[in-house]
């Protein structure tokens, strides 16, 4: 008996509902400038996780030239 009651209701109350700015193209609307900035806060944290993650491995390869320089293994050469 739900069943029977479920797709009529749902059917009324949807067609009431409306979509967003951004599923009907308006971009000027608040809400979609809203999305663009979140959008690009989300890719700014990103991009700065790739340049904190590829700075550490620039930092690694600085401090070994830094304590050998002359690429010196440590092996003895007599």
């Amino acid at each position: 008996m739900k069943r029977l009651l479920v797709l009529p209701l749902s059917l009324l109350v949807a067609a009431k509902a409306s979509a967003c700015a951004a599923c009907f193209g308006k971009t000027d609307a608040p809400l979609a400038q809203g999305m663009n900035a979140g959008i690009f806060a989300m890719l700014a944290f990103v991009v700065l996780a790739w340049v904190a993650f590829g700075s550490f491995f620039v930092f690694i390869a600085r401090r070994a030239k830094r304590v050998n320089p002359e690429g010196d293994t440590g092996e003895n050469q007599d």
